[in-house]
This record gives C-alpha cells, sequence and structure tokens, in this order.
C-alpha cells in the first residue's frame, strides 16, 4: 500500500504525516509513505486544501488532520 501526504509543510501536513506513520505501525506490514509538498504534483490530485492523505492513488481525504484512528479506517 502507497500512502502520500499532500501538503507544503504546514504543521497540520506534518502532523497528518506524524498521524499516518503511527497508524501503519498499529496496522502493521509492509506500506510506503511519502510526502508530497510540490505544488504542480499535489494539484495533479485536484486538491484544493491540504494536508490531503492518497491511499494507492485515490484521495481519501483534503483539509483535515485525521487522528490515528481515522486514518486506520480509512486503510484498515
Amino acid at each position: 500500500m502507497k500512502i502520500e501526504i499532500l501538503g507544503t509543510g504546514c504543521a497540520k501536513c506534518k502532523a497528518l504525516e506524524s498521524n499516518a506513520k503511527e497508524a501503519l505501525t498499529k496496522i502493521g506490514g509492509f506500506h510506503e509513505i511519502v510526502k508530497v509538498d510540490d505544488i504542480m504534483e499535489i494539484m495533479k490530485y485536484n486538491v484544493v486544501s491540504t494536508p490531503a492523505l492518497v491511499v494507492d492513488g485515490v484521495v481519501k481525504s483534503t483539509g483535515k488532520l485525521l487522528s490515528v484512528e481515522e486514518i486506520i479506517a480509512l486503510i484498515g
């Protein structure tokens, strides 16, 4: 599973990345997590507000700092 965190480096973006890493640790298995901070790459997903969570190329959440539990529910 490939998890992408879309954001330009704001506090919420960094917190979402941290929460995603914790969620992946809890569910186990092999997963890739990538931080995308290039505006042109973010625009390819048609995301208008960050942070955004993308799972295997599908946007699952935008503009919200998800909790660890919410991330697990989306990717579990």
